[in-house]
C-alpha cells in the first residue's frame, strides 16, 4: 500500500525520525534528514550521476577484497539524521542489511550549486561527529573540475587535498587510488 506525504509526516512541532523518513514515498525526489529537519532535493541531473559512476569505477577497480564501494545507500548516522551520499566506502562485512549505519571509511559526495553550502558544511561536520575516515567533494564543472579531500584526524577533519584539473590526487585512504578530477567530467558537455 503507497503512504502519502501527508500520512508520514510526524505531529506538528516534533522533529522527524529515521522511521517516519522510511515512510516517504518514492515521487523522484531524495529525502534525506539532518537533526529531525526533513531536506528535500531533486534527484541528481544525468552529468552528476555520470560522475559519480566514473568515480565508482574506478574505486572499485583498485578496492581491496575486504573493502566495498557502491553508490546512494542510506547512511544512518543518528535516529535523527540520514544522507544518501553519492558514493561510500565500506568494510565488507557491513553490507547486509538496507542502511548503512557504522560510519563508512570513505564518503563521496558530487556537488551542484543547490548543494554546495550542505556538502561543505552540514555534512561535512555530521560526517565528522561520526566518524567517517575520509570525506570527498567532486565538483563535476567541465571546465574547472575538482577534487577537495578531507581525512579525519583525531576527531577533526583537516583538509589534505584540493586538486584541480589534470592534476591528481594520490589517495593512501581507505586505499591507494589515483583520482584525477578532468577524468571524471571527460566527455560531459558544458552547463
Amino acid at each position: 500500500m503507497a503512504m502519502t506525504i501527508a500520512e508520514a509526516w510526524p505531529p506538528p512541532g516534533r522533529p522527524f525520525t529515521v522511521a517516519e523518513l522510511d515512510r516517504m514515498p518514492d515521487d523522484g525526489r531524495r529525502y534525506e534528514l539532518v537533526d529531525g529537519v526533513l531536506v528535500v532535493s531533486p534527484r541528481p541531473v544525468k552529468a552528476h550521476q555520470e560522475v559519480a559512476a566514473a568515480l565508482l569505477v574506478l574505486l572499485r577497480q583498485e578496492c581491496p577484497a575486504d573493502l566495498r564501494a557502491f553508490h546512494e545507500p542510506a547512511v544512518q548516522l543518528s535516529p535523527k539524521t540520514e544522507f544518501d551520499p553519492d558514493i561510500v566506502v565500506i568494510p565488507a562485512q557491513h553490507l547486509p542489511g538496507a542502511k548503512v549505519t557504522e560510519p563508512p571509511r570513505l564518503v563521496v559526495e558530487v556537488r551542484s550549486p543547490r548543494t554546495a553550502f550542505v556538502d561543505l558544511n552540514v555534512k561535512k561536520a555530521a560526517y565528522e561527529r561520526f566518524g567517517v575516515g575520509s570525506y570527498w567533494i567532486v565538483v563535476p564543472d567541465v571546465d574547472h573540475p575538482e577534487l577537495i579531500v578531507f581525512e579525519l584526524h583525531e576527531g577533526r577533519y583537516e583538509q589534505v587535498a584540493r586538486v584541480t584539473g589534470d592534476e591528481p590526487f594520490r589517495a593512501e585512504r581507505p586505499f591507494a587510488v589515483e583520482v584525477v578530477p578532468a577524468r571524471l567530467v571527460a566527455g560531459l558537455l558544458p552547463g
